[in-house]
């Protein structure tokens, strides 16, 4: 098992985006039978109160159309700053995202028009040259 990375600073150095390819929308679905059919495709869940969000396949330019970016790194659960630092960098940009953390990588969904530029804004903050002229 690779050992996970929880110290920010490090985390933030070593995350290597990656964009994924595809576009993803997210959906509520509160219908068993919808559930049932969109699980096979679908890219990541979470049961809230209005209903099951899933992050489903979406065709290029649909509304909300989302790029994933993920994080290659190692980042631990207890980690502390990975989140902020991405989320920070990227709004300083003017690009929103949703941030997804999973059991062994964090994933970055920005909308489709702003992806290249988000793979930009994160490799500059890893490499720590993010805001730097």
């Amino acid at each position: 098992m690779t050992e996970r990375v929880s110290d920010g600073p490090e985390m933030v150095r070593r995350m290597a985006p990656r964009l994924v390819p595809g576009h993803f929308a997210f959906r509520t679905l509160n219908d068993a039978a919808d559930l049932a059919e969109a699980l096979p495709q679908a890219q990541g869940m979470f049961r809230e109160r209005e209903g099951i969000s899933v992050i489903l396949p979406a065709d290029p330019g649909a509304p909300l159309a989302m790029r994933q970016i993920t994080l290659d790194v190692p980042s631990a659960l207890d980690g502390v700053g990975l989140t902020a630092a991405v989320a920070g960098a990227l709004a300083r940009s003017g690009i929103a995202c949703n941030m997804v953390a999973a059991h062994h990588h964090d994933h970055v969904f920005v909308p489709e028009a702003d992806a290249d530029a988000a793979m930009d804004v994160l490799r500059a903050l890893a490499d720590g040259s993010e805001g730097k002229s």
